[in-house]
């Protein structure tokens, strides 16, 4: 099959490499598309985040989807011809964060695109068949993949206790921050304001159902007056996170959900005179469920975000064209191309 290296810092290659064979509670999926992240962009021009290293040629690329074509000989969910959507990340199921539910903090976990686990920017992978998730036809190919982000707004929703009636700040009109303002709506949000420094990015946030947003070029959250309940960080910039934290209401929440600096300067007096609490995220657990149904039923638009498109060939195109265009929100790569 064909697949796309990454051998060193912005050093990406089309290279062969072998069909994997599934395992027996694997199956083989043909893979149609697969987003791309802020992560496989620093992966890209960096080598490393924090302490996952890049030392051997990687294959970068987590948000995929696509169609089982093989199953291994103890498979029993899925049949050659189905439709799913990939789970990125295999835990032990053993371990007490495994048996409490908390899968996401596995320290075994391995994780696409993750050094050294190989991801999804190729034309087949393997995956346990508890991890690829049938999807109905009124998800498209691009959605498929982009469950994957929608998982991430989801898990932050649920650390944040979005409810209805609940006032929501979303710091961040990225991807995150988009798919994030559309799940709280869809949990019963009432008010759901997104700030960010880029026009485009908040026209659109508005059009997908932000009832509100903030250009962080002319007004900080706390000095626009708006007090919500929960705030969720999507932006990972140090200053977004400080405001929006000053923000938030008394007893309200806190969620850093954008991966920024290793620390961050806390307005400690708000947060204890307050009573904010205040949690990070870490990946999602057990969220493709809520993610297809929020898909499928029209509550989120995720076609919505796909901004450009790129074959398998084109992939430091696809990670760099934020660089290059404004208007850019979510690439994806089709492999099969």
């Amino acid at each position: 099959m064909r697949a796309s290296v990454l051998r060193g810092v912005r050093d990406i290659a089309l290279v062969e490499r072998p069909v994997p064979e599934p395992g027996p509670r694997e199956v083989l999926v043909q893979v149609t598309s697969v987003g791309t992240c802020g992560s496989d962009a620093h992966y890209y021009e960096h080598g490393r985040i924090g302490p996952f290293v890049v030392e051997a040629p990687l294959i970068l690329g987590h948000e995929a989807g696509g169609v089982v074509v093989a199953c291994g000989a103890e498979v029993t969910r899925h049949a050659p011809g189905q439709r799913v959507a990939v789970e990125p990340g295999v835990p032990c199921f053993v371990c007490d964060q495994c048996r409490g539910g908390r899968y996401n903090l596995c320290p075994d976990m391995r994780f696409y695109a993750t050094p050294p686990v190989d991801g999804a920017f190729c034309e087949y992978v393997a995956v346990h068949e508890e991890f690829a998730h049938a999807v109905p036809d009124a998800i498209s190919d691009d959605a498929a993949g982009l469950l994957e982000p929608l998982s991430v707004g989801i898990w932050a929703c649920r650390k944040g206790r979005v409810a209805p009636g609940s006032r929501v700040l979303i710091t961040g009109a990225g991807p995150i921050g988009l798919v994030a303002a559309q799940t709280a709506r869809a949990f019963g949000a009432t008010e759901v304001v997104v700030t960010d420094v880029n026009p485009r990015r908040l026209a659109l946030a508005a059009e997908l159902g932000a009832t509100g947003t903030i250009d962080a070029r002319q007004t900080s959250p706390a000095e626009s007056g708006y007090q919500p309940d929960v705030l969720l960080e999507c932006s990972g910039v140090p200053s977004a996170a400080v405001g929006g934290i000053r923000a938030v209401g008394r007893a309200g929440r806190a969620v850093l959900v954008g991966m920024g600096g290793d620390e961050l300067a806390l307005p400690l007096s708000h947060v204890q005179n307050f009573e904010i609490e205040l949690t990070g995220t870490f990946r999602y657990a057990n969220t493709w469920p809520t993610a297809i149904a929020l898909a499928s039923s029209g509550a989120v638009d995720l076609d919505r975000l796909v901004t450009h498109r790129f074959g398998l060939a084109e992939v430091e195109q696809a990670l760099t064209v934020p660089t290059r265009d404004e208007a850019a929100v979510k690439a994806v790569v089709r492999p099969q191309e």
